[in-house]
């Protein structure tokens, strides 16, 4: 990696499986990882020591919210986004092409970037590669996102082709615009489900030369198996030794079946945002604590889980959401992302004794679930 501080080291690998670990001048990160999502710089519910207390050791921001509010520089004025939030762990910002393609009104792509009206007051605004580039260096981040240029799914394949292109033209000039070493920069390949379109993106911007890359524009919609199926032609097509991004994933199965293909760090609001609609994951499979058959459940959520909530019983734990406490959606929130940490533990571990389709395959099991053809035919 080129950024002062910065290293990528491939400690191991178990077929296509890899353990690594990413270290920036703000720590190191064990790999696989999975980053809880502060996205305004703060975790939803939760401390910052809490989310420590998760065994997370990067968090993920979004340098467009963080733009529209408190804005950028008033980040940058108060120290930047590691003193802002009191992390002082590793931290991603993600440049926000997709929520330009998500949230704002009237959004507009040009070949100078993207022209839109933004989702809390109306006001009009514009970003370009090259000021998503000065946002994020303002911030202070660890890892910067490139803006890449994201569409809906399904598209015609002219459009996806054309918005493919556009990122890798924007990635050329959010390189040049990038003039902060203690900072990497991360590109994003995309090119919808094609994969002559993912391999033309992934070899323009490897030749561009970025510290990382990511595989942007899944989780969007689409079936589990095409979005295997894209990272099946896309991983191999990455460098061996870069950090490889998954965005925007996922369900713990999608996490357990895109290390098997090569993936090295994910983040989602999953764990999250289900913790707070009374979702649990667990060793066993999900949990739904609002249903009745919980009422008079003594067992905590999980016997060997080390989280704060995990040392009540279910029937409070579904108590605290029947009465609407606030600390309910607290303690689940804790309990999903320290689970979440300990199946990332679990994989590194699996990966580095030579055991990690085993391993997958047994979680697959116990969850009830069934793993993706390819993964089960690796056992």
């Amino acid at each position: 990696m080129s950024g002062v501080g910065f290293s990528f080291d491939l400690i191991g690998r178990d077929r296509l499986a890899r353990r690594g670990r990413l270290t920036t001048p703000h720590g190191a990160v064990e790999m696989p990882a999975f980053m809880p999502v502060g996205t305004l710089g703060a975790v939803k519910g939760l401390t910052i020591d809490q989310v420590s207390t998760t065994g997370a050791e990067m968090i993920l921001g979004n340098a467009y919210h963080l733009h529209l509010r408190p804005g950028d520089r008033v980040v940058e004025s108060l120290g930047g986004l590691h003193a802002f939030t009191g992390w002082d762990g590793p931290i991603l910002t993600d440049s926000g092409g997709f929520q330009l393609f998500s949230l704002a009104q009237m959004t507009k792509v040009t070949e100078c970037g993207a022209i839109f009206q933004s989702h809390i007051d109306g006001s009009r605004r514009e970003i370009s590669p090259e000021e998503a580039v000065a946002i994020q260096q303002r911030l202070g981040c660890d890892v910067a996102m490139l803006l890449d240029h994201v569409i809906e799914l399904p598209a015609e394949p002219q459009a996806v082709a054309d918005a493919m292109r556009r990122t890798i033209r924007w990635a050329q000039r959010s390189r040049q615009a990038h003039d902060k070493p203690d900072q990497a920069q991360f590109a994003i390949v995309q090119g919808g489900m094609d994969e002559q379109l993912r391999l033309e993106c992934a070899e323009a911007l490897v030749a561009i030369g970025f510290d990382g890359y990511a595989v942007g524009g899944l989780s969007v919609g689409e079936p589990p198996e095409a979005m295997y199926r894209t990272l099946d032609f896309t991983c191999p097509a990455l460098p061996q030794d870069a950090p490889r991004y998954l965005m925007g994933v996922g369900r713990p199965q999608d996490l357990l079946e895109a290390i098997a293909r090569g993936i090295d760090l994910f983040d989602c609001v999953m764990p999250t945002r289900n913790g707070r609609n009374a979702l649990v994951f667990t060793s066993n499979g999900s949990l739904r604590l609002r249903n009745r058959q919980y009422e008079l459940d003594t067992r905590p959520l999980e016997e060997s889980c080390p989280c704060l909530a995990c040392r009540h019983s279910r029937g409070y734990l579904r108590h605290l959401f029947m009465a609407k406490e606030m600390l309910g959606p607290i303690l689940l929130t804790l309990h999903n992302l320290t689970y979440y940490q300990r199946l990332m533990r679990e994989a590194r571990a699996a990966i580095e004794n030579g055991r990690y389709i085993p391993f997958a395959l047994a979680k697959f099991d116990a969850w009830k679930e069934s793993p993706s053809q390819w993964l089960a035919n690796q056992a």
